[in-house]
């Protein structure tokens, strides 16, 4: 062994693993560079072999500089895809024009690269699927290897469920291929055959992987609780696209899948290893903040999570680049949406069309923050509030707002050559979520040292399933509201003694004329006010989490995308604060100069216009195509495969 390489994946408050192998076998196509047959036939062999899928699949906050394109969107989202995946849906934009996906300017690909549709790392699971059986002979017992067997089928089902997501329909492959192999031709499996053969290897993980309790779970390996995440996740997202996109033909097998994702949230909550991290007065936002594996932080709600050692080009940059978003280089400035921010509920539990408590959005305090679900103010900064990005210019090296005064965000639709402009955002909503206002976790970041945690499965998103998936059902009871929505409320910080409607009840469910009417313009179904409260529930909690544009697709809910896209509102006193006065630091005030129709373009509302020179993006409007819900498989794959057919109604290649 070479060297010892890092990478600890968190699973439960014991948790956290180093594996150790040659770092040449890490890079290296494991069916070319290893003999048939002369690896793998001793058990202790299995794990190194493993060992290398964790870094395929479990990208984390990703490492190195941490700002690769994330397949299929490219450069739509760049980075940590948990931070950045919502780049490609309606709570966060960027800087310059919208993705060629977002904004119907995208072509069917030629080639495959960083569609989605690679199959190398599939090709390494099923090499070990097709050979593990080869250390038969350094056991007793033959099922003691089932285990492993129960690790690879785990990464098989993420992988296709991962392509289903992308594509609809793909080859199913059973074993790796070579160049001769006839299953390389294989056509589109079809759907339902497909999702039964990933049921099938996810099933296979849950029954056979190793427990999540006692010693092994100090091994940091995938246990059975990931399994049971995974398999939540999958159903769940079958059975609501079966539901709700009719033009499969499926809805009568939906709730069999709703079923067996209710089954694996359960199965999570009775084993009693997770909670809600509830430690600090802003749990939710420190959630995300945590450093090293989730034990050391007593972190009970990580269920899966991928941590950072530190060493020398095996931490991430993350921290670093969350301020250095106003360059060419690409780092672009990001921002919530209004749409997101209208979404959260107020203090009170009732929405901003109904509750009282709304202050609307004029004056320059950013007040529409204000007396609202507390995860608004962990996840968007107010000014002046909180640990922000705001209290650290890194220019003098002090994270104090005291030393450096309170700075307003930087408002702006193009980039300029000033690499830690801090707080540049295009919609004035600057994104408070994830960012740590650590100096040592930035600096380290300059050297792609950052150990920021990165949580890819939590005990939260598990509660949110559970209730979907019996909401769909329609058995859901207040009971299980209480120990899934409420719950997290209460971690958010809801107070339900001063505001007991701000619990969600089957009885009083708050009326939202506001969201109703978006949802019946939109969506081609009705939405019941309890899954209209379900599915808000969901876009609060998972916000920057990276899942909004998988429940965008599975809802058939692509139209919403069509929501006229908004920032804040810039009235006469923001035109006021933003116009020169503070463009250095005076009295301790800090504000950029925004110039409308320049840096800034209004509505006639006055609020933000998003991606206002995109000639494809009229009045901050998204485009929107049914195809979009598939997407197209490249041209030299058509050309390879002839028994390959394009994607419905994407060109085909002339054959």
């Amino acid at each position: 062994m070479k060297k010892i390489i890092k990478y600890l994946f968190a699973v439960s408050l014991f948790a956290g693993f180093a594996t150790a192998c040659n770092d040449d076998f890490m890079q290296r196509d494991p069916t070319q560079d290893l003999a048939e047959g002369g690896f793998l036939t001793n058990e202790g062999d299995l794990p190194i072999y493993l060992n290398q899928l964790y870094d395929m699949y479990i990208k984390g906050h990703q490492r190195g500089s941490a700002y690769d394109d994330v397949a299929p969107f490219g450069d739509a989202v760049k980075g940590s895809p948990i931070i950045f995946g919502d780049l490609f849906s309606d709570n966060m934009v960027k800087s310059g024009s919208a993705n060629a996906r977002l904004n119907e300017s995208f072509q069917v690909p030629s080639s495959g690269t960083g569609t989605g549709w690679s199959w190398t790392n599939l090709k390494a699971v099923n090499y070990f699927l097709r050979h593990y059986r080869d250390a038969e002979g350094s056991v007793n017992d033959p099922a003691a290897l089932n285990k492993w067997a129960a690790e690879a089928y785990f990464f098989k089902a993420w992988d296709y469920y991962q392509k289903v997501v992308i594509f609809g329909e793909v080859p199913w492959y059973q074993t790796d291929l070579n160049v001769n192999s006839p299953e390389l031709f294989a056509p589109r499996t079809p759907r339902a055959e497909l999702m039964d053969s990933v049921l099938n290897c996810i099933n296979f993980a849950v029954a056979h992987i190793q427990p999540a309790s006692g010693e092994r779970a100090s091994f940091g390996r995938i246990n059975k609780d990931m399994a049971n995440f995974l398999k939540a996740r999958i159903c769940l997202f079958e059975g609501t696209f079966r539901k709700y996109h009719t033009e499969l033909g499926l809805q009568a097998t939906a709730d069999k899948w709703l079923q067996e994702a209710e089954t694996a949230c359960e199965e999570i909550i009775a084993t009693n290893r997770y909670e809600l991290y509830n430690t600090g007065t802003t749990p939710y936002w420190k959630l995300f903040t945590l450093k090293q594996d989730p034990a050391a932080d007593g972190n009970k709600e990580a269920i899966l999570a991928r941590t950072y050692g530190g060493e020398s080009g095996r931490g991430h940059g993350t921290q670093r680049y969350y301020v250095m978003n106003d360059v060419p280089s690409g780092r672009f400035a990001k921002g919530a949406t209004r749409s997101l921010v209208d979404e959260y509920l107020c203090a009170d539990g009732k929405p901003i069309s109904t509750s009282p408590l709304f202050k609307g959005y004029d004056g320059d305090d950013w007040r529409e923050l204000d007396d609202r679900d507390p995860r608004l103010t962990q996840t968007v900064n107010k000014p002046g509030e909180g640990q922000t990005v705001a209290a650290y210019p890194p220019t003098n090296n002090e994270m104090n707002r005291t030393t450096n005064g309170l700075y307003y965000p930087v408002i702006r639709y193009t980039q300029n050559n000033e690499q830690f402009r801090p707080g540049t955002t295009v919609t004035g909503y600057w994104i408070r979520k994830h960012w740590m206002c650590d100096k040592d976790e930035f600096e380290a970041g300059a050297s792609q040292n950052g150990t920021q945690t990165a949580v890819v499965f939590r005990y939260g998103e598990v509660l949110l399933m559970l209730a979907e998936a019996k909401a769909e059902l329609r058995t859901l009871t207040d009971a299980d509201l209480d120990r899934t929505i409420n719950k997290l409320r209460e971690r958010a910080g809801y107070d339900f003694s001063t505001y007991p409607d701000a619990k969600l009840q089957l009885g009083n469910i708050p009326a939202d004329t506001r969201l109703d009417a978006i949802y019946a313009e939109k969506l081609d179904y009705s939405v019941t006010p309890l899954l209209r409260e379900i599915r808000r529930e969901r876009r609060v909690e998972m916000a920057m989490e990276g899942v909004r544009y998988e429940d965008l697709m599975r809802w058939k809910a692509g139209k919403l995308l069509t929501v006229p896209l908004r920032g804040m509102k810039f009235n006469a006193a923001k035109k006021a604060l933003y116009d020169g006065r503070y463009d250095v630091k005076t009295s301790g005030i800090t504000a950029r100069k925004a110039i409308i129709d320049t840096d800034v373009f209004i509505d006639a509302d006055s609020f933000l216009i998003v991606y206002p020179r995109d000639p494809r993006v009229v009045n901050g409007t998204l485009p929107w195509d049914d195809k979009r819900y598939y997407w197209p498989i490249p041209k030299d794959q058509l050309e390879l495969n002839k028994n390959l057919t394009q994607t419905w109604d994407w060109e085909d290649i002339s054959r």
